[in-house]
């Protein structure tokens, strides 16, 4: 890596593993990152220039322009030789592998970094270490996964002896898990169940049909990832959370959802359990970590929506220091006193601004 990689990436975990939370020192060190971003990432460059937004224009992390998720499957967006990445995490949900979302890690210490405090913090605020049962695949089997490069170092971190995925790849272990986490109700000891919100589906579909529920140990924790759309069909928050408590005994505010996305480095959580934890009555807005700010702007017009209006959330990640620190999704939020809430995903008519943007991005930034 170039030296001033090394010297940024030094200067990114100094901020994380500092606890700072200052809007300066945020806001200082997202224009440092843009400056080296627009230096060094050929295309998001020619993005930004089609914008009009040169580091001379930038003066606020807030102008700093999103890159929008389409830009990730269209352009090789990275600051170092892609070739030399140590990783390379891909988005799923398409056929085609040209199609795909790609965010080029050189080194992936600051990426487990970023995960390592905030899962801490939000999913495990009352102990250090609990049995963890995985319904997805380890990056064992997906090296192009940054889901499983997270589930894997969530065991890694803080599973205990009892940890282990019920995931070979290609199946989950529907029998094994409901067996594994029966014994583990029967000993008393509270279990982390986690995974994608469809294995969920599945396993759940599993428990009904075999006419089997469990009252897991006091402590016992739900965590699943991504929206609320399974492979076999559409699931409501409501009727999950419903399922949840009724096949496991795990009540609301011991269930967290997290979102997070391949093109970030960083992930937002629930603070259910936090809140519990901090003897509050349970909050579902989502939060992230100091490092992480996220905004939420009109989707026609990309300008900042007025109070209590919904917008498309985009999200400003220092972690994200490689590809485009700033990056515009496509998925509608709502801002809280405690965060956020999201809504679902930006129809059609209603995301111009996007619209506009990603045609910048195809026609100046090129290939």
């Amino acid at each position: 890596m170039k030296e001033e990689s090394i010297r940024l990436i030094a200067e990114i975990k100094d901020f994380i593993e500092g606890g700072s939370d200052s809007a300066d020192a945020f806001g200082r060190l997202a224009l440092k990152i843009f400056r080296y971003q627009y230096e060094n990432n050929v295309f998001y460059k020619k993005f930004c220039q089609a914008q009009r937004k040169t580091t001379i224009a930038v003066h606020t992390w807030e102008e700093i322009p999103p890159m929008p998720v389409q830009g990730f499957k269209e352009l090789t967006l990275t600051c170092e030789p892609p070739g030399e990445a140590e990783a390379v995490f891909m988005t799923s949900g398409t056929t085609n592998p040209d199609a795909k979302g790609r965010n080029f890690h050189p080194d992936l210490s600051l990426w487990d970094l970023s995960m390592k405090g905030p899962f801490k913090k939000f999913v495990l605020p009352d102990r250090e270490k609990i049995a963890i049962f995985v319904l997805s695949p380890s990056d064992e089997y997906n090296k192009n996964s940054s889901l499983a490069r997270y589930l894997t170092n969530a065991v890694f971190y803080y599973g205990n002896e009892y940890s282990r995925f019920f995931h070979n790849g290609e199946s989950l272990d529907f029998q094994g898990a409901a067996e594994s986490l029966g014994r583990m109700a029967e000993r008393g000891e509270p279990v982390l169940i986690m995974g994608a919100t469809f294995a969920f589906v599945h396993f759940l579909d599993y428990m009904k049909e075999m006419d089997q529920s469990l009252l897991l140990a006091e402590g016992s924790r739900i965590f699943d990832t991504g929206g609320f759309k399974g492979q076999a069909r559409e699931i409501i928050p409501e009727e999950l959370t419903d399922l949840y408590e009724r096949f496991f005994g795990i009540e609301r505010d011991m269930q967290i959802n997290m979102y997070g996305m391949t093109e970030l480095s960083s992930q937002i959580y629930d603070q259910t359990i936090l809140s519990r934890h901090l003897g509050k009555p349970a909050i579902t807005d989502k939060s992230g970590p100091a490092w992480l700010k996220t905004r939420i702007l009109h989707p026609g017009t990309l300008e900042p929506v007025k109070e209590g209006e919904a917008g498309v959330l985009v999200h400003y990640d220092l972690a994200n220091w490689n590809s485009c620190m700033a990056v515009l999704t496509e998925d509608l939020g709502l801002k809280t006193g405690y965060g956020f809430k999201l809504l679902g995903r930006v129809k059609g008519s209603e995301a111009r601004g996007c619209s506009i943007a990603s045609d910048q991005l195809l026609s100046k930034g090129g290939r």
